[in-house]
């Protein structure tokens, strides 16, 4: 059966006084005081995830130097792999290498030694605790693309609408699975949330991969050369002085030619970095509009496979509400099942903390196989990335109406600054691989502006 992915189915100046704002450094001197700023650095990158990696190794790549800081103790953003909770690779964040056919991260692996492949295809449905029939599964795919072709057939309307909108009075009794999969499971937030300009534009990711050592380690391995320095947040960036930029950190001041952040919209609306000047308001509107979503996983280690299920198997239930899930099963063959919840319902749930979201999980796996979870969980974990201080939230949704927010956020300001990242991507927004995409793109046109060394 064919596979529906989340889309369908779902230096002061680095140069001497006389010389070009990205000249040569001056000559070694004495270390700088501690209030003094750190040079010698053409561009700096705020973010060690997939947009930060990116951009610094296409800038390395071409001679440029560049500081890479990071706020956290590790590198990756929302793509983390784990491998302390439970003994073997855990992926906390993105476990999905959507379109491995054109995601540039996927066509990088091969340096990585590490190992891609394929997403098997089909997944199931539970209909109270059994699996739903042939027949079942076609009137059940048969309503989502008709909930599909009514969004993108709204989307061509001269007004953005809420996805919510359009769906079909038709769905019947499947319309909170619908709900469900097109909205908070494929994009972090209920459908009366989401742009169905935004939703339209996304590109196909009807092709799945996984990383079997896990998706963050195949985004370490790729930064494995960088000069990242890790627990140094930004709190403040100057973008006005001359020549350059100055951007404070938590270990000191570095002076460069430009800075490209790639922190999250919602980390750029908390105000946790000062900029000097402030940012227009249009690009702060443009962060606001995007804001993220909610996604988490709630990871059972289930020994000895007591629901039976295949290896990277991916579950839904018939649900009757938003309190429902979805289930992937025995991740890249351990034993690890992850409870999957999102939207308003997994915001709400997660705020309840580690606790609440395991009984929910124990309680919803119960229900749907009949039997008690609890005495089968050896050890279990839940992601809580709404309060990740330097993350704050799950992918870019756009409001309704916000669509054009993203472009908006690729704009420069001064040739000095550029922003990337997800957000920043009108098809591939939510992925890892929009988010290199996005930081390959800022580092050329930090390129096309300063020129290569």
């Amino acid at each position: 059966m064919k596979r529906w992915s989340r889309r369908s189915f779902l230096a002061a100046s680095v140069a001497a006084t006389a010389g070009p704002v990205l000249a040569a450094p001056a000559p070694k001197k004495a270390p700088p005081r501690k209030d003094e700023p750190r040079t010698g650095i053409d561009v700096v990158i705020v973010g060690a995830g997939a947009a930060g990696i990116a951009a610094a190794r296409r800038l390395t790549a071409a001679g440029r130097r560049v500081a890479l800081v990071e706020a956290n103790d590790r590198i990756g953003g929302r793509c983390v792999t784990d491998t302390t909770i439970f003994g073997v690779p855990y992926d906390r964040g993105a476990h999905w290498i959507h379109a491995p056919e054109i995601n540039p991260v996927a066509k990088l692996a091969g340096e990585t030694g590490l190992d891609i492949y394929p997403a098997p295809p089909g997944q199931r449905i539970r209909i109270g605790r059994r699996y739903a029939r042939e027949s079942e599964l076609e009137d059940y795919l048969a309503n989502l693309v008709r909930a599909n072709s009514a969004i993108s057939e709204a989307a061509r309307g001269r007004a953005d609408v809420p996805c919510i909108q359009p769906l079909p009075k038709e769905l019947g009794e499947w319309r909170a699975t619908i709900e469900f999969f097109l909205g908070p499971f494929g994009c972090s937030k209920d459908l009366a949330e989401v742009s169905a300009f935004d939703f339209a534009r996304a590109a196909e990711r009807d092709h799945d991969a996984f990383c079997r050592q896990g998706f963050g380690t195949l985004l370490a391995k790729l930064a494995d050369r960088l000069p990242v320095q890790l627990s140094a947040p930004v709190s403040a960036i100057d973008w006005a002085g001359r020549p350059g930029v100055t951007v404070e950190t938590a270990r000191g001041r570095i002076a460069a030619g430009a800075v490209i952040v790639t922190v999250s919209t919602n980390v750029l609306t908390a105000g946790k970095i000062r900029f000097s000047p402030e940012l227009p308001r249009r690009h702060l509107d443009a962060a606001a509009r995007l804001k993220l979503g909610s996604y988490d996983h709630i990871t059972l280690e289930l020994p000895d496979n007591p629901l039976g299920l295949r290896p990277d198997e991916l579950v839904f239930e018939k649900s009757v509400g938003r309190r429902t899930a979805a289930l992937f099963a025995n991740a890249s063959g351990s034993t690890l099942c992850m409870v999957d919840v999102a939207g308003s319902f997994g915001r709400e749930l997660a705020a309840k903390g580690e606790k609440e979201m395991v009984a929910f999980a124990l309680d919803w796996l119960g229900g749907l196989y009949g039997s008690d979870m609890r005495g089968a969980v050896r050890r279990s974990h839940a992601t809580r990335w709404n309060d990740e201080p330097w993350v704050l939230g799950a992918s870019s949704v756009a409001a309704p109406g916000a669509q054009p927010s993203r472009r908006v956020l690729m704009e420069p300001l001064g040739n000095r600054l550029w922003f990337a990242g997800e957000a920043a991507h009108e098809t591939l927004w939510g992925t890892v691989g929009g988010a290199w995409e996005s930081g390959e793109r800022a580092a050329d046109a930090v390129l096309k502006t300063f020129g290569r060394r």
